[in-house]
Order: C-alpha cells, then structure tokens, then sequence
C-alpha cells in the first residue's frame, strides 16, 4: 500500500497574508548607499543628506530630509531630486520610511509633499504645477494621501461647470466636473489661471505617535500604484488604478480612477521626484528618513502564505 500525503489548506485564509517574488518591470533602484547621484542619473538636487545612523535593514545609509521649525523645505533640499525613467503608462513606487518622535508635519489639513510623478507632456525641468498631470504620494495627519493636479487641462472657458458629458476638453481633478465619482476636487484662482486637485486619503493614521503596528518612529514599507486609464473611442474610461500598500496591506484600492482624457491620448508617466515641501513652514524640528527606494512599471507579484495546513496520509 503506497502512502500519499496530501497539503490541504483553507483557500480563503491565503488572502490572509502575502510574500511578494519580485519586482515587474524594475525602472530604477536607489538604496541610498552614497552620494554618487549624478552618475546614478538624478539631477536638480545631486547633494542630499545621507544618513549612516537611521536605515532600514540589510542596509547602511538612508535619505534624511531634517526641517528645522518654520523651514518650507529640508536642509540640502532646497531643489527636488529628479530622475528620468523609460515612459510608462503605469508605475509602482516602493521606499521604507521613517519618522523622528517629534514628527508632526504639516499641522495643517495639508502639505508636506514628498514624492511627485511628471508626464512625457512635462519637460525635464518643468515645475509640478501647473501641469498636464502630477501624482503625489504622500501624508497628512498621520494619513497617507494621493493626489492628483491637472491644471493646464484646465478648460478656462467654462470654470465650475460639468463638463464630464459634453468634452473631451477638460481637467479631472477639479474646474471642470467628477470625471470618476470621487468629488469635484479642488478649484482655485492661481495667477492668470486656475489650480485644482484632488485626493485620496487611507482613512487610518497609519503614521501614528503609539508604539506599535503603526509607530511612526518604526520603518515601514509603502508600496504605491498608478496605471493611466484607457481611451477608448474617443473618451476617457473610468479604469485608472490607484492603489497603495502598508507593510503588505492594502490600504487603498481604486479601480475606476479618470487621471486623463482623450485630450491627452498619450500621456505616459517618465520622471520620478523628490522634493519634501510644507508651504506655511514646519511646525516643530522635524525628520523623516527614506530607504531602498524602487521604481517599476507594476507591483510585485504578491503570492499568499499559505496557513493553517493540515496533513493527511492515505
């Protein structure tokens, strides 16, 4: 009599956990392990902080942005590190991050900016707004937010109006309607035009002044995700992804975003930047700290842990 062992395991207990088995498509890596920037391809700010007392594990340095009290942005960051990455229409952004005890950032319902994504419509020193479209990733409150602007997109003629079922011509993340069902963003005179925007918030502080699965003074990894939605027929579809991951959790998870219209058919994402900002100045003295940063067309393939797994002989 031959004796088989068989692996039984519950299948709804693998959406429990996740182990990811690589990167897809990997654009770029930055471990921060020295200072050689330039000759790793990033411009504007080629002279950060570096830090060899706070970084994450199986590492040796980070990227340190100190804010002293009232400064808009950190020390040696007065330029946004920009780097160029082959045009894409979607884009994963991975880092660990950390925070000093006393972090508070902003202490206003918004700021600091951390991290921005740019368009091919952009040149390679354009400023992030206005803009045919920037992504930002990242918090407020002990919050992670995304957000998205499109300002030059802005139809001028008819500010305030709905839009979404007339044209083609117009902005998505705020002037000129809810192009996707989550608000009509923000709108606002700016100079001879308009500014807008629009975000997404994890609705758990997941940057949190308690010890414990959310201390802010731990590292922790956030894994985001944006894919452009489609242009079909001359329209814009509501199927652009947003999603974000904390510590292998998703956090976020929207798959009918509208980031473009038919306006802008071929709108690919092509510069990553980094440039913490609070405009009304930081509160207090303040750090954070960024490590292993990936940038790459799509997530990681996330397989389950199995648990839960009974043996049984025959």
């Amino acid at each position: 009599m031959k004796v088989r062992t068989k692996l039984l395991f519950s299948i709804s207990t693998l959406m429990l956990g996740w182990a990811s088995i690589g990167n897809a498509g990997t654009l770029f890596q930055e471990n921060f392990e020295d200072g050689s920037f330039s000759a790793r391809g990033w411009y504007d700010n080629t002279a950060p902080k570096l830090s060899s007392v706070e970084h994450a594990a199986n590492s040796t340095k980070s990227l340190e942005f100190h804010f002293a009290k009232g400064a808009v942005t950190p020390d040696n960051a007065a330029a946004t590190m920009r780097k160029k990455f082959t045009e894409s229409d979607s884009v994963y952004v991975s880092y660990y991050i950390k925070h000093s005890a006393g972090w508070v950032g902003s202490g206003v319902a918004y700021h600091p900016h951390q991290f921005y994504l740019l368009t091919n419509l952009e040149g390679d020193w354009s400023g992030l707004i206005p803009s045919h479209m920037t992504a930002y990733i990242e918090e407020n409150g002990g919050n992670s937010v995304l957000a998205i602007q499109d300002s030059v997109n802005v139809n001028l003629s008819n500010v305030g109006k709905d839009l979404t079922a007339t044209t083609e011509n117009r902005a998505v993340a705020g002037c000129n309607g809810d192009s996707d069902g989550y608000g009509n963003g923000d709108c606002y005179a700016s100079g001879s035009g308009y500014a807008n925007g629009k975000q997404w918030k994890s609705g758990t502080a997941l940057f949190s002044n308690t010890t414990g699965t959310y201390y802010k003074g731990d590292w922790h990894l956030v894994e985001t995700y944006f894919k452009l939605n489609s242009i079909v027929n001359g329209k814009g579809v509501k199927d652009g992804i947003l999603q974000q991951w904390y510590d292998g959790r998703l956090v976020m998870n929207y798959t009918d975003v509208v980031f473009r219209t038919a306006q802008n058919p071929n709108m690919k994402f092509n510069q990553f930047l980094i440039g913490p900002y609070i405009g009304v100045g930081s509160p207090v003295d303040q750090t954070f700290w960024i490590d292993n940063l990936v940038v790459a067309t799509a997530p990681p393939v996330k397989i389950s842990a199995p648990q839960n797994l009974r043996v049984i002989s025959q």
